[in-house]
């Protein structure tokens, strides 16, 4: 059976009519909801620590601001948009003491609640939005009268309120527009890590990374080989996008379809979903959340060291020089939160 698919004339009229929102938070994610909300009319105010660089966006881009906890004591939905590992302290120091009673806690992404980082309290709704893109997307497709496809989940609804409050949310910032579709914190969150680690933040890093060197390695030029392993996957990756695997086949050539079919195999193959596998069950069973969760406690001293790698690889020096002469890339780069 297929997946509902929601839009905005599913979704109950005036659903979080009169609820106050919060935002805690003013990163990517936080600024474009914020904005969305409330050009959708919402009454909305951004929790951030003043005279920061979070109070100082907020407050350039019209938006009523406040400490985070004052924010939260008259907020009906709480929304938690820090980054994950500090959303625990978060909570505990902020939203626990000073959110009413009967108000709704919302993430963007389950990762606290699904490995026990944050236990609300017994009296919250706990519910779910969660933009397929990243937030600068989320904001640039809204202004354009469309809107980011989105998830929504409720974990815990005290008040009878909780779905309509998701719902609600989710259209004021474009997601129903975009397309709404239900599912659970559990799948979200580990669906969400896996497609990152194993295919876009990771795989699709690595893949490019190995293709490069390979050509380099036989003496090619490495302006040639970043086109060809970098630049030039921006624009198969639209394809997807726009049409699924069929579209890719269709524009590109009989020899580049015929190269994909054979070689493609050989290189992502058997042994890739074998790995692949490993990596979902390091984050089913929390194998992946606890050695982050432990880095992060140790000051991060491998993620600082695997970051300074990548940034000292050949490709990233050559793909700066080449970028530097894309005039378009440097007008087209988003204003920094």
């Amino acid at each position: 059976m297929a997946i509902t698919i929601y839009t905005n004339e599913d979704i109950k009229p005036g659903a979080i009519a009169g609820e106050k929102i919060a935002i805690i938070g003013y990163g990517s994610q936080g600024r474009a909801h914020a904005q969305n909300l409330k050009d959708s009319g919402h009454d909305v105010i951004v929790g951030v620590r003043h005279g920061g660089t979070g109070w100082k966006h907020a407050t350039e881009d019209g938006l009523a601001t406040a400490e985070p906890a004052d924010a939260v004591k008259d907020a009906d939905i709480i929304a938690i948009l820090t980054p994950d590992m500090v959303q625990a302290e978060v909570y505990k120091d902020i939203i626990e003491p000073n959110a009413k009673k009967g108000s709704a806690l919302l993430f963007a992404h389950g990762f606290s609640i699904i490995y026990g980082r944050i236990t609300p309290r017994d009296d919250m709704d706990v519910i779910l939005v969660a933009p397929k893109g990243p937030g600068d997307l989320v904001r640039r497709e809204f202004q354009r009268g469309r809107g980011v496809p989105s998830l929504f989940a409720i974990e815990k609804d005290v008040t009878g309120k909780a779905r309509d409050r998701a719902m609600g949310y989710a259209k004021g910032n474009g997601g129903a527009t975009g397309g709404l579709l239900e599912t659970t914190f559990r799948e979200e969150t580990e669906t969400d890590l896996f497609g990152e680690q194993a295919v876009l933040c990771g795989g699709a890093k690595e893949l490019v990374i190995r293709g490069f060197n390979t050509l380099v390695d036989a003496g090619y030029q490495p302006e040639i080989a970043y086109f060809e392993c970098l630049h030039e996957l921006k624009l198969i990756v639209d394809l997807f996008y726009e049409g699924g695997i069929s579209k890719m086949h269709h524009f590109i050539s009989e020899t580049a379809k015929w190269g994909a079919l054979v070689s493609g195999p050989r290189v992502v193959n058997d042994e890739t979903a074998d790995r692949m596998k490993d990596v979902l069950n390091d984050i089913q069973s929390g194998e992946f959340a606890r050695r982050w969760i432990e880095e992060n406690e140790q000051g991060k001293p491998e993620y600082e060291a695997l970051m300074q790698k990548d940034r000292d690889t050949q490709i990233e020096e050559v793909g700066a020089r080449l970028r530097d002469r894309m005039a378009w890339l440097q007008a087209s780069k988003p204003k920094a939160a």
